[in-house]
């Protein structure tokens, strides 16, 4: 399924690619021919000047220059080519520039350094048009812009699709949890009630031999264990309530339920419970069920021996539990991708742990939980920031 949503998006972001670069180079040809015309236009514009300056033109009609010179009056200066023409004594006059800067020499001079600057001629004239600077029209300008606006534009539309699509799938992944977790509590319930009347009536028949007896105890613990398993998938999509809890004393009843289920050569080292208190918020049954998410996956994670350590500090706000191991650790390109829903390192796994674990802190508690640091062959550190009590 990842595979196939990767291609899908590699396809995707190349046919965006490919209708971007289509787009702009239809816009810079679009741009390139409409600077050729102005480049005409400006040349026209230089042969009329010429021709009015010409002394052997001076006693005949001259229609079509004045048709030229005086276009500005039909299109009232909207996208006329800016000009600046240069007389013999350095004078400089401009035309159809905005704001009525046609006789600033200051802004005028200012753009034919500009001019030269980018490694244009300008066009030679006669008399008080010795040179004509020519410049491009705002309606050029637009149109060389276009294609970055239009990438912007773009990137805006893909980025919101982007956004609403993953709220889409993500409330949509919420609400399969939420129907997987109910049922499977559902679903559990009739089986428990069946073992607990079975177990009370072994009770009964069993009362006097004492082997019997301490089986029927220890069946009756692995029950108690079901039913917080199915409490446990019953608070999955519903709002659990928050009590306060000492946080360290919590963390070592987790330490020792896990330890008596790790093998030998594994140690703990967890804060002393006797440790000054530091109370938070939290759903005692679902934070439990997180940590020992995190511890199993710690032993998993090591070859039967190793250490698995817990570290509680404060930290803007947040009370922060690391809890590291000494296992294989993972590459770094892993370290987001472990709490996606199906995503495991494991022959044998739903990948479902660590994404739970997410839910849980983040959406229940308004805390974090994340990778902080994993090395190959030296081990893993998680941390959790769950809010501070006030």
């Amino acid at each position: 399924m990842n595979i196939q949503n990767s291609r899908w998006k590699i396809i995707l972001a190349i046919l965006g690619l490919g209708i971007l670069l289509v787009t702009m180079y239809y816009s810079n040809y679009l741009a390139s021919e409409l600077e050729k015309k102005e480049l005409w236009q400006a040349e026209l514009h230089a042969l009329a000047v010429e021709s009015f300056n010409d002394e052997s033109n001076l006693d005949r009609d001259m229609p079509l220059e004045d048709m030229i010179l005086d276009i500005d009056n039909v299109y009232k200066g909207k996208n006329r080519i800016p000009v600046i023409t240069e007389n013999e004594k350095g004078k400089l006059e401009g035309s159809f520039w905005p704001d009525d800067l046609d006789n600033d020499q200051e802004f005028l001079k200012e753009k034919v350094s500009e001019f030269l600057a980018d490694g244009k001629v300008p066009k030679e004239g006669v008399g008080y048009a010795n040179k004509i600077y020519y410049f491009n029209t705002p309606l050029l300008k637009k149109i060389q812009l276009f294609p970055i606006a239009q990438i912007g534009l773009v990137g805006l539309f893909i980025g919101l699709g982007y956004f609403l699509f993953s709220s889409a799938r993500t409330s949509e992944q919420n609400r399969v949890w939420a129907g997987m977790a109910k049922e499977t509590a559902h679903q559990l319930g009739t089986p428990i009630s069946a073992i607990i009347g079975w177990i009370e009536n072994l009770k009964l028949i069993s009362e006097d031999d004492p082997d019997q007896m301490e089986i029927v105890g220890e069946l009756r613990n692995d029950v108690k264990r079901l039913e917080l398993i199915a409490d446990r998938f019953s608070k999955i999509g519903s709002t659990p309530e928050l009590e306060v809890i000492d946080l360290y004393e919590e963390l070592d009843e987790c330490k020792d339920y896990m330890m008596r289920r790790s093998p030998k050569r594994v140690t703990f080292h967890f804060p002393d419970e006797n440790s000054p208190p530091q109370y938070v918020m939290i759903n005692k049954h679902l934070f439990d069920w997180v940590i020992e998410n995190l511890i199993r996956n710690a032993l998993d994670a090591m070859d039967r021996e190793g250490q698995i350590s817990a570290q509680v500090y404060t930290e803007n706000n947040y009370v922060c539990i690391d809890l590291s191991d000494t296992g294989k650790g993972m590459p770094a390109n892993l370290k987001k991708r472990v709490f996606d829903p199906g995503f495991s390192t494991k022959q044998r796994g739903w990948g479902l742990g660590l994404s739970l674990s997410k839910r849980i802190i983040k959406d229940y508690h308004k805390g974090k939980i994340y990778v902080k640091s994993s090395k190959l062959n030296e081990g893993t550190t998680f941390t959790i920031k769950l809010p501070q009590t006030t």
